[in-house]
């Protein structure tokens, strides 16, 4: 009998504080995802003015030097974690500060981004708001004086907010937030409150005045066995995409770094070279791109070596000193990805393949497969779905152990033939592999040299 009553005593305690769990982050939730609502909405609608007043200007991007100089200044005296692609140094502070972010990054991250893309710079507008809302995030926990693990969570929260405000897609963006942080594994611990963090964002900022331009694309593929095997090709072309340029920002990152010149000159540097593509090339890989991906995904033919192009335009940009995010490059890079698999193998339906090319390249470079299949459905409709699943899955694979974010925590093996050491950030992981590489390359031409010397000694003798 006593048994009984303390089983009993204890089922009632235990779903008496899971309740309480609940009302306490719907809270706590609700208010980050109304600050980050706001603080989404003021940067939208500030580039959004910004942009369109410089436009005005047919030449506006040959100020680009000047502008991202501006910028690297700006981020160096004011806020030096607000340099890049943000989004990257929000996943760093989750994992080795418990989520501790100076709240000074909010607004330098803000001006410096709407400075970078309204002057031509190619960058994106996810990592600003990623940025934006863990900052005030953080700065939230401070003032309620949260433990650590608290804090941890609600930063996380405001990732997932600023990710489903600036593009409009909450239940994606909510995933992405959890998703982002460890290579393999979600995060359901904090899945609740960034579901309620980023619906809450998403329908504040929507009331202050923010437009998320949804295109469907035109016509969906049947599913036939056919299309099973375009879809795996298609994650294969694109996760090699996302390889490419993964590489070629890591390169671009390097190089800037090790010029032994001040932050100022690397931003004239990398600004006239960006002059240069735009005046030799096309304007139309400089500053978001918008155009060139709404043109895809209504079928149109981009040329075919837009994703290259972009690649470099973006690895310039962040390389040299510029501040923004790199999804809408993704974007970018994923929609000319699959618009050109489409025109090499002949295919009618464009503005789909564009479309699961757009997603499925997110998926890789970011190893978010879950969230960017849940994007493609919040996007394009749910008919999409089962497509854009396997390219996602197949892109995801194929990109390995690496990510556009290298303080990503590796949680797991892609294939258990590659003996990898799980629980390091993929920086660490990418340096061992490389000081591996170079000692068995050494060691290789070791033996090779001992042997033509020892074949000698034996001719002598």
């Amino acid at each position: 009998m006593y048994l009984s009553k303390e089983i009993m005593r204890n089922k009632f305690s235990e779903q008496i504080t899971l309740l309480a769990s609940v009302v306490k982050w719907t809270g706590y939730a609700s208010i980050v995802g109304v600050l980050v609502g706001c603080g989404t909405a003021a940067f939208l609608n500030t580039l959004a003015w910004t942009s369109s007043q410089i436009a005005r200007f047919p030449g506006y991007y040959l100020f680009l030097p000047i502008t991202l100089v501006v910028c690297a200044v700006l981020v160096s005296r004011l806020a030096p974690e607000a340099a890049g692609h943000g989004t990257e140094k929000v996943i760093e502070a989750v994992h080795r500060r418990m989520g501790k972010i100076p709240l000074m990054v909010v607004p330098v991250k803000l001006v410096a981004t709407v400075i970078t893309l309204a002057g031509g710079g190619s960058a994106g507008k996810e990592g600003p708001c990623a940025q934006i809302g863990a900052g005030l995030a953080s700065a939230f926990s401070s003032v309620l004086r949260l433990e650590d693990v608290d804090r941890r969570k609600l930063v996380i929260c405001g990732i997932s907010a600023g990710f489903a405000t600036v593009f409009g897609t909450p239940i994606a963006g909510a995933l992405f937030g959890v998703e982002v942080l460890v290579l393999g594994q979600v995060m359901y611990e904090v899945l609740f409150p960034s579901f309620v963090a980023g619906i809450i964002g998403f329908h504040v900022a929507t009331s202050l005045g923010v437009h998320y331009p949804h295109l469907a694309a035109s016509v969906i593929l049947p599913t036939t066995g056919w299309s099973f095997i375009e879809m795996i090709l298609l994650g294969i072309w694109c996760g090699l995409m996302a390889l490419i340029f993964i590489e070629t920002m890591q390169l671009s990152s390097r190089l800037f770094k090790r010029l032994p010149v001040p932050a100022y000159a690397k931003a004239l540097l990398g600004g006239g070279l960006l002059v240069l593509i735009g005046k030799m090339v096309s304007t139309r890989y400089l500053g978001l791109g918008l155009e060139s991906i709404e043109a895809g995904l209504n079928g149109a033919v981009l040329p075919l070596g837009a994703s290259l192009l972009k690649s470099l335009t973006t690895a310039i940009t962040l390389g040299c000193g510029g501040s923004g995010g790199v999804v809408t490059p993704i974007f970018f890079i994923g929609t000319s990805a699959g618009n050109m698999f489409a025109a090499v193998f002949h295919e009618p339906l464009v503005a789909t393949f564009s479309a699961i090319g757009m997603v499925a390249l997110l998926a890789g470079a970011a190893n978010t497969p879950i969230a960017a299949s849940v994007l493609a459905m919040e996007l394009f409709g749910a008919t999409i779905a089962p497509h854009a699943a396997v390219a996602c899955m197949v892109s995801f694979l194929i990109v390995g152990h690496r990510s556009i974010y290298s303080s990503q925590i590796l949680g797991m093996q892609k294939s258990t033939s590659l003996k990898v050491v799980t629980g390091i950030p993929l920086a660490d992981f990418q340096r061992a592999s490389a000081h591996h590489r170079q000692t068995s390359l050494i060691g290789f031409f070791g033996i090779v040299k001992r042997a033509i010397k020892r074949k000698k000694q034996g001719r002598k003798r």
